[in-house]
């Protein structure tokens, strides 16, 4: 059941919370950047407010996989064009 504005009729999906300590951490490990680490949470995010989950199948995780992939691209953050090097 989802809470709706009144007055618009928007439904209220869920929150997003980022910690951006956990997103620093883990940009490092991953070698890209924190907007690319960002950006990929709260896109990651949003598809499971949406009903998109990896954890049911293999086959979900690819869906799921690459909708994410596609809507960072459509936003401009590629793995490539954010990636950054360690020393």
């Amino acid at each position: 059941m989802y809470d709706i504005n009144q007055e618009t009729g928007a439904k209220l999906l869920g929150d997003v919370v980022i910690s951006i300590e956990t997103a620093v951490r883990q940009a490092y490990v991953y070698g890209h950047s924190l907007e690319r680490e960002v950006g990929f949470l709260t896109v990651h995010s949003m598809l499971h407010l949406l009903g998109y989950d990896h954890e049911t199948s293999a086959l979900d995780a690819a869906i799921m996989r690459e909708k994410e992939e596609e809507i960072l691209s459509e936003i401009g953050i590629s793995r490539d064009s954010t990636f950054v090097g360690h020393d």
